[in-house]
This record gives C-alpha cells, structure tokens and sequence, in this order.
C-alpha cells in the first residue's frame, strides 16, 4: 500500500505549556482543548495530490513538503478540508489595496495550522526535557542528515506517536512571532535538516516571513476536536 498521500492524524490530549519570549523575557501559559495533529508533516505526494503542485527543491513522494510559505501551507488546509468535504478554518481576502487577510473560523471542522502552544504540547507529549529522547534517534539534524532532507516517519515517534516534531523540516505555526518587531512574521517550531543540535529543542523558536520559501521549511496540519 503508497502511504505516502495517507493523512494520519493524531489525538492529543488537553493540557497546559509554558511559552516563553526571549527578547522580552516573558513566559506565559496557556490552557489548550483537545485537538487532531498529523502524525507526520505533509508529504509532498499528499500536497501534489490535493494541490497538483510540486514545489519543493528535493524530489520524493515520502520527503515532507518544503520551500512551501505560511500562505501556500494555508491555501492547502482550505484545500484539504474542501477535498475532505469539510468545513475550511481559513478565510482570506484581500483589502482595497490588494493586500492579502486572513481570519480564522474557530468553530470550522476544517485543517488549518497549529498554533504554537498545540505544537509544544505535542511535541513535548507529556516530557519534560529538551527533546522526547536522544536526539539522533527521533530527528534528522545537522549531525546526522548528511545535509539532506530525509523521508518522513524515519526517526522514532515522541510518546503519543508523532514522528518529526524535531529535525528534518521546520513547521509553520499560526502565530504571529512578535509583531512590535517583526510584523506580520510567523512562529517556525521543531528545527531542520540542517541545524545544529541546538536548534532541535522542544522551545526553540524561529520566525520567517508568511511570502518566503524555504529549503528547510514545512508544515504539518491540525483539527479541532468536534464540541
């Protein structure tokens, strides 16, 4: 069987995460619902087959999707929820000027992004340390990677069963990173195929622009648990 177009998803429990920013030295926590999150970032045939796009730089069915903005990893969770026949979360739009808007519906069924504390939650899956486990057991990473991006589920799953929360591609996240100072950019979690060890932690942030593509960044999708 080519479970490579195979949308896995994962049931995370509720819980609470810490997040913390380190320009203003400010943490805060937050109390998240149950949710759905996909127990592997999007695959590049799952992207093609819903997108008929292919736009990453590497070249395999099973490699996680990449050189994809926050915009396009949008455009496919509305696409996926149509495909689905399921309520899409996002509606864009664009103002008088032609720039582009976003809103979330919150009471869609539809894929959408996680947001950066459900990424946490997920990733740390009830752990306490840095990682989930050694990390050239769970991740592709610099140290590891031979400075190539590697087929998704290759590396051992974290305790509730998702694989590649760190390492191999970094994941779009929902939120905006720090818009007194960066503006419209958005969280990037988890790390890469090309990063050094200390990257590849359970708080690392990173934050990019939602137009750019990048070689190194993917995304993986999420569902709010039904009322």
């Amino acid at each position: 069987m080519d479970t490579s177009t195979v949308n896995e998803m994962i049931a995370v429990p509720p819980g609470q995460v810490t997040l913390s920013d380190r320009r203003t030295q400010r943490s805060w926590q937050v109390d998240l619902a149950p949710y759905r999150l996909g127990a592997f970032p999007v695959t590049q045939a799952l992207y093609a087959q819903v997108t008929s796009a292919r736009p990453s730089t590497a070249e395999g069915d099973r490699l996680p999707v990449e050189g994809v903005s926050w915009w396009d990893a949008v455009r496919f969770c509305n696409a996926l929820s149509r495909h689905e026949g399921l309520t899409p979360a996002y509606l864009l739009h664009a103002d008088d000027e032609g720039v582009e808007g976003i809103e979330w519906n919150t009471a869609a069924d539809g894929y959408r992004l996680p947001t950066e504390a459900e990424w946490e939650h997920a990733c740390r899956a009830g752990t306490t340390g840095p990682r989930y486990g050694p990390l050239d057991d769970i991740a592709w990473y610099r140290g590891n990677s031979d400075e190539r991006i590697h087929d998704v589920g290759g590396k051992q799953p974290n305790p509730w069963g998702l694989h590649d929360m760190l390492g191999n591609v970094w994941d779009w996240c929902w939120d905006v990173y720090d818009a007194e100072v960066y503006g419209t950019y958005r969280v990037l979690r988890g790390g890469g195929w090309f990063d050094e060890h200390w990257s590849c932690r359970a708080s690392a942030r990173r934050r990019s622009h939602p137009s750019y593509q990048v070689d190194d960044v993917g995304f993986r999708v999420a569902r709010s648990a039904a009322p």
